[in-house]
């Protein structure tokens, strides 16, 4: 399969950055795209809502639905799913894409800002896979993609952010275990996660200048090219954006520069 033509994907968060990028690159297959993220009205200070991404998938060439979901309400959560289904006839593919960040150590995490990156990080991905996993059993190349790191002990991680890292080797916990949970339903299940940096709004949050990162098209082509391979060839992996696209054949990843030829920084969790 090369094209996610009618293919239903379900997307937790994705009113922006690699989220939106992932939808739009289904969208220009012919894909439908349920979005289920919190931001339904403007931010004052980040772009994107549920509605204007909608809008940009259907553009795109692509079927959407505008889904209000906070990841924590497992009751909504549930209902978007149903939603998605009534209005698409299924799910093919869920794209664990939400996430929360906050970048201190020990003493400088307050606690409400743990049980949030938590929440929304580990629990969410579990709480979405669990919810659409009826859904994939019945679909011909189900997929779960999850935006998480490769999984490595190395105290060197944790040392800076043990919070944070915590939560998102939470992530890909889930990858490692449903992996293997579902091999027998012939549902993949795979981590991606980007070598460099990406221009996002979270990365100009943390002191990124763009000119240090690659665009977030970068993730939304190895996402693409992830979720088109048969499910049951390609499961359990943690994967890097540059590796998928070099097995593609992909040598020069000069395009998918903010600057080309600028020196790019590596991702915080970049081997």
């Amino acid at each position: 399969m090369s094209t996610l033509k009618g293919k239903t994907l379900f997307m937790t968060g994705g009113s922006r950055g690699i989220g939106r990028a992932i939808a739009l690159r289904a969208a220009a297959d012919g894909a439908n795209i349920a979005i289920a993220a919190k931001t339904s009205a403007p931010h004052p200070k980040l772009p994107g809502t549920i509605r204007s991404v909608a809008r940009d998938i259907e553009a795109a060439g692509g079927r959407a639905l505008a889904l209000e979901v906070d990841i924590r309400d497992d009751e909504r959560l549930g209902q978007a799913v149903h939603e998605a289904v009534d209005t698409f006839g299924g799910i093919d593919i869920l794209v664990n894409n939400a996430s929360a960040i906050y970048l201190a150590g020990t003493a400088e995490t307050p606690m409400k800002r743990f049980d949030l990156m938590h929440a929304v990080n580990t629990r969410g991905t579990f709480a979405a896979s669990q919810a659409c996993l009826p859904y994939l059993r019945r679909a011909a190349n189900p997929h779960i993609l999850t935006l998480s790191p490769p999984l490595d002990m190395n105290p060197h991680w944790f040392a800076d952010h043990c919070a944070y890292i915590m939560s998102k080797f939470g992530m890909s916990m889930c990858v490692l275990g449903m992996a293997e949970e579902f091999r027998e339903h012939g549902i993949a299940v795979n981590a991606l996660w980007p070598r460099c940096m990406v221009h996002t709004a979270a990365s100009g949050q943390i002191g990124i200048e763009p000119e240090q990162c690659r665009t977030v098209e970068i993730m939304a082509d190895a996402a693409h090219a992830v979720l088109v391979q048969d499910s049951r060839q390609l499961t359990g992996r943690f994967l890097f954006d540059d590796e998928v696209l070099a097995a593609r054949g992909i040598a020069d990843f000069g395009g998918y520069q903010v600057v080309p030829g600028a020196e790019l920084t590596p991702d915080l969790f970049s081997f």
